[in-house]
């Protein structure tokens, strides 16, 4: 096994800690896009399939290696492709949210579904030109600032500081990982420094999903309560 495959076992299990991180918190945020519209939960659910998807894959590839396994690079590559994908289906679905807290029923009208679809295709075929997943990489930041813009505003309109906050720490850990997990030749340390700071960042994914869905799920309880209706009429 060549040093840039070593892996300790310790290393490749604790790496699907992140992973489950980040699908618990898409997963959190479905129930209340499927309430607005069950389309809309729909692509989000989807998108957070690939996002573990893309994890997962390359978390299982990890193990493998570290397990003296197979170095099936398809599953290594595979995961700023899902990954872009994944946050762009999640960024539409975030996009068609109310935008001004508790109250507001109006829905934002996101651009059109195919045309992000459109963007990822792209994306792939600038990749296959220059052998590299660089380009999806990009697109994943791309999607999950969409993502993490749109969240902290929503925290903000709800008013809650934290998840706001959760939010930034989020966001900036996902700049700098990006560059850091599309670098081919890494120390065990490195990797190690990578991961920790991977957990610490999806933690604060989960964290904000979570504080945000509560808050969600009681504006649209309020919105579609007799009492609200009333006052509309």
């Amino acid at each position: 096994m060549s040093a840039a495959l070593d892996y300790p076992l310790s290393l490749a299990v604790e790496d699907f800690v992140p992973v489950l991180l980040t699908g618990a918190g898409a997963a959190l945020l479905i129930g209340p896009l499927r309430t607005l519209r069950p389309r809309t939960g729909r692509t989000a659910a989807a998108g957070t399939a690939l996002i573990l998807l893309g994890g997962l894959s390359k978390a299982v590839w990890k193990l493998l290696v570290a397990l003296d396994g197979p170095d099936v690079q398809a599953m290594n590559k595979a995961l700023f492709p899902c990954l872009s994908f994944g946050f762009l289906l999640l960024a539409h679905a975030l996009l068609t949210l109310p935008s001004n807290g508790p109250g507001d029923p109006a829905r934002r009208t996101p651009p059109p579904l195919w045309g992000f679809a459109a963007l990822w295709s792209a994306t792939g075929a600038a990749g296959l030109a220059l052998r590299s997943t660089a380009p999806h990489m990009v697109l994943t930041i791309v999607a999950v600032t969409v993502c993490g813009v749109r969240l902290i505003l929503l925290a903000r309109a709800h008013g809650d500081t934290a998840a706001a906050a959760a939010g930034g720490l989020w966001l900036t850990g996902m700049y700098v990982l990006g560059p850091l997990a599309a670098r081919p030749d890494q120390s065990v340390a490195l990797q190690w420094v990578e991961q920790s700071a991977n957990t610490l960042t999806q933690g604060a994914f989960v964290l904000l999903a979570w504080r945000l869905e509560k808050r969600l799920r009681a504006a649209s309880s309020l919105s579609s309560s007799p009492t609200s209706d009333r006052s509309a009429a």
